[in-house]
């Protein structure tokens, strides 16, 4: 592949770190890279591939001669930045919840929706979608292609590297908090989060859902290319530094045995199936921090329904969940179109 000009947009972030880390270990095709951030980064340095590359700030006509931008700053950021990106020149692969559910503009997990990728030149930007779509869209398009799937219903354990740097300092300090019988004082989440379970991630709608689990509904459908499939979710913040884990249960329009699932879910891309419970053996959220796999594993036949199936997933989220996932994109992109 062709060397290309590439932009990371909130490089000193918990995800565009982990994008700036993941373009080097899969040797992208780098000519130069622009670290972007807001004025208060300017003066950092991020290493890559040994050179230490300081960060500037973001600004109206930072994406000269720039061709592919990858985005982790967050939504407005994003809607006010990511269309002079593509005026540009710039392809953008965007990380935010901004133009997910543009009709116009492509929601894509590569081991799902590649060609969707071709979408692009629609208006010059590619949405990432949410974390904890990516891992579960991941394990269901492959059953889905075999026994459609019907319904969804989902519970997430997600961890707070979700959130950002502020979140995993603020588990961390609670947690020494504790230890030392020092008062919590919340200051990211409403509630304290070290030794508890929050079923609370975004804001509130009126139907009782939350932002993040309507992601899921909406993201699903649109990766998916299906809106027949219902999703409804429950996402949890959990005490885990990294790594989401999901409970999936799922309808099916015809019967599949566990072991038929597990047998498709073996040759899946990008899947990894740990599925032994008398070894104790099933995903870890522990384990799958730093891999790029989604790891499914407590695969059985649902007793909830006729034709069911009920598994766990687990990825971790600033990698599968956000920064490899664009960087996947952007191989896709670089190979096929530009």
């Amino acid at each position: 592949m062709k060397e290309v000009n590439v932009a990371v947009v909130g490089a000193t972030g918990a995800v565009g770190n982990e994008m700036v880390k993941t373009l080097e270990q899969r040797n992208f095709p780098v000519k130069n890279l622009r670290l972007l951030a807001s004025k208060r980064s300017v003066g950092k340095k991020l290493k890559f591939h040994g050179e230490e590359i300081p960060v500037e700030e973001l600004k109206e006509d930072s994406f000269e001669g720039i061709e592919i931008a990858l985005f982790s700053a967050g939504a407005s950021v994003s809607k006010q930045f990511a269309p002079l990106a593509a005026a540009a020149g710039a392809v953008v692969i965007d990380n935010s919840s901004a133009f997910r559910q543009e009709p116009d503009i492509p929601l894509v997990v590569p081991e799902v929706n590649p060609h969707a990728i071709a979408q692009y030149k629609n208006r010059g930007i590619i949405a990432n979608p949410n974390c904890s779509t990516i891992q579960m869209v991941v394990a269901l398009k492959p059953i889905h292609d075999v026994a459609k799937i019907k319904r969804v219903i989902v519970a997430t354990y997600q961890a707070v590297s979700g959130t950002g740097q502020k979140a995993i300092h603020e588990l961390e300090t609670q947690v020494r908090q504790l230890f030392n019988f020092q008062p919590v004082t919340p200051q990211v989440y409403p509630h304290q989060i070290a030794f508890n379970c929050l079923p609370h991630i975004d804001i509130f709608f009126e139907n009782g859902y939350t932002k993040e689990e309507m992601k899921m509904y909406y993201e699903t459908k649109k990766i998916m290319e299906d809106d027949s499939i219902v999703v409804s979710a429950t996402c949890v913040r959990v005490p885990v530094f990294y790594g989401h884990s999901e409970a999936v249960h799922m309808e099916l329009e015809k019967k599949l045995t566990a072991d038929e699932v597990r047998e498709i879910l073996s040759k899946a891309p990008g899947v990894v199936v740990v599925d032994n419970p008398s070894q104790n053996l099933y995903p870890l959220a522990i384990e799958a921090a730093g891999k790029d796999e989604v790891f499914v594993g407590r695969i059985r036949e649902d007793l909830a329904f006729e034709n069911g199936i009920a598994m766990w997933v687990v990825a971790d989220n600033i990698r599968k969940g956000a920064a490899l996932n664009a960087v996947q994109i952007a191989e896709i992109l670089l190979e096929k179109y530009l």
